[in-house]
């Protein structure tokens, strides 16, 4: 019986040190060596300022950026999680009814199972294009150009489905947001 007993201590400690220490060191030093840019949730720097994260959904509420979805959370980390509004809800219908008088519609309409998205469809980008010219064309001359330049920059900026058949096109509101940004000369 003791003996048993300390066979199942020593297994005990092997495998806590095993599974606790050394799997977790390697992977992270796997990670530091390989994924170094990831490893961190793959932040984004703007002139070595942090602006925000690839993963991580922020709230853009100037007319000359694009918007992600809404999130039930204010785009905020710790409360993260849909709303768990019914189709019956009247706060749901509330928040609908102000996006669509806002002129958002489709994805835009709701929020994602996690609150934090960072992308949205290409249908989505495609829609708010033209809200976002007027907000940032000065002169109305140039419209066509400039329509043409954040055109070119929806498409550059589209992943594809994942697999080629799971999902939607999609696009990174933060990238293409820089984007049209460092396109304008702004910061």
């Amino acid at each position: 019986m003791k003996r048993q007993l300390f066979d199942a201590l020593i297994l005990l400690g092997l495998l806590t040190g095993l599974t606790g220490v050394v799997y977790p060191l390697v992977v992270t030093g796997f990670a530091e060596v390989f994924y170094s840019r990831q490893r961190n949730g793959s932040l984004i720097f703007v002139s070595e300022k942090l602006t925000g994260s690839k993963l991580i959904g922020q709230k853009f509420s100037r007319a000359k950026y694009f918007r992600g979805r809404p999130s039930a959370g204010d785009y905020q980390t710790m409360p993260s999680g849909g709303s768990n509004f019914g189709w019956t809800s009247e706060a749901l219908r509330k928040r609908i009814e102000a996006s669509r008088a806002d002129g958002f519609g489709g994805a835009l309409l709701y929020a994602s199972g996690s609150g934090l998205d960072p992308e949205i469809p290409l249908e989505a980008a495609l829609s708010q294009m033209e809200r976002v010219i007027r907000a940032r064309l000065v002169q109305e001359t140039s419209r066509d150009d400039y329509r043409e330049k954040v055109a070119t920059l929806i498409r550059t900026h589209t992943q594809d489905r994942q697999f080629k058949f799971l999902g939607e096109p999609r696009i990174n509101v933060l990238e293409l947001n820089q984007a049209l940004d460092r396109m304008a000369g702004d910061k």
